[in-house]
């Protein structure tokens, strides 16, 4: 007879436990996020001029185009899809710093940065942990004024602008570095674009 209450007690534990954990708890967190955070808690979404949406501002977006600044490079191209874009921000290659094909990569990137008479600035060397960094440093932003104002045909002064608009500071004020957000960078390039265009 008392196993049979323990086992009722214990079936009566579990369906507890799990209302609370599986329902209230999820609910009231989504209720938080929506109230309080939508942008980030739909996942930061940029829509562009039409109503679209052209990506999340807080996952790394693919740019190879001169036009455009480039972020930190990708171990890993995890869609092989011509329907899957953007392609090649996510995963990292975990290999070790003494592999000889992250060796190779690497002095190879710094060789055509040096070819373009550029300092070559960590952030565009090596990949971040997840591939899924959205931001570059300063730095990085610098070298690539000068290519992205060529390819747009453009004044770098016409640039700088909107690169000090688009900083992302410190977390809270004290933890990490500032850096620029590229896909707001590179769309407010694009409308800059659309604006100087004669009507």
């Amino acid at each position: 007879m008392s196993i049979i209450r323990e086992a009722f007690k214990a079936i009566r534990i579990t369906l507890i436990m799990w209302i609370l954990t599986a329902i209230i708890y999820p609910v009231f967190i989504l209720l938080v996020g929506q109230s309080i955070f939508p942008n980030s808690a739909n996942g930061s979404i940029m829509l562009n001029i039409k109503g679209r949406p052209i990506g999340s501002t807080l996952i790394g977006q693919e740019f190879t185009s001169d036009s455009y600044f480039h972020g930190r490079p990708s171990a890993v191209n995890y869609s092989q899809s011509k329907k899957a874009q953007p392609t090649g921000i996510s995963g990292g290659s975990n290999l070790a710093p003494t592999n000889p094909e992250l060796k190779e990569r690497i002095l190879k990137q710094v060789e055509e940065i040096e070819n373009d008479n550029k300092q070559p600035v960590a952030d565009l060397l090596y990949t971040s942990a997840s591939g899924l960094d959205p931001h570059i440093s300063l730095k990085a932003a610098r070298q690539q004024i000068e290519r992205v104002a060529r390819a747009r045909g453009i004044k770098e002064d016409d640039i700088i602008p909107l690169i000090s608009r688009y900083i992302d500071g410190r977390f809270l004020g004290i933890f990490g570095e500032p850096g620029i957000n590229l896909l707001r960078l590179n769309y407010a390039l694009d409308l800059q674009d659309i604006n100087r265009q004669p009507n």
